[in-house]
């Protein structure tokens, strides 16, 4: 393994969370998630090369994750797949706290691409400014953003 493929897997291995946390929010099927993350490292591996650090390492994989995600959802919306649905789940906890969270998911979901990556970039407790640069808008935008989005979620119906 040459100093560029090595370089590239440290960095890899620092962002895997980072990579799974995008990908996880565009779908919930693990074997779509895990085809989500490879493509995103295919990308950031083709713009590895073009990185030129004036952004953090950090902006940079969210930024090329959130692309990819978004593209590959748009191509699959584009296709008349159906979705094969199990009638339970075995993994499924049902405490109150998981109820929250998966009510809280399913809205996100329902969210367009955009919408979706500026709350799951808000909720990794990114600063208004880095949201920014990594979706290429102003913070106040990202503000202003974010109120619409969160009064769009409480008015959703589950």
């Amino acid at each position: 393994m040459d100093n560029k493929e090595k370089t590239f897997a440290q960095m890899v291995g620092e962002q895997k969370s980072t990579i799974y946390t995008v990908c996880y929010m565009f779908s919930n099927d693990q074997d779509e998630v895990n085809d989500l993350f490879q493509e995103v490292l295919i990308n950031l591996w083709r713009g590895y090369d073009g990185f030129e650090g004036r952004s953090d390492v950090r902006t940079w994989v969210y930024r090329v994750a959130l692309n990819t995600c978004i593209s590959l959802n748009r191509k699959s919306r584009r296709r008349s797949d159906f979705e094969l649905q199990m009638d339970i789940n075995l993994f499924e906890d049902r405490d109150a706290d998981t109820k929250q969270v998966d009510l809280l998911h399913k809205r996100i979901s329902k969210l367009q691409p955009f919408d979706r990556a500026i709350v799951l970039l808000w909720l990794e407790d990114i600063s208004y400014e880095e949201i920014g640069q990594i979706v290429g808008i102003s913070a106040k935008n990202v503000s202003v953003r974010l109120v619409r989005i969160r009064e769009q979620l409480k008015q959703m119906k589950n």
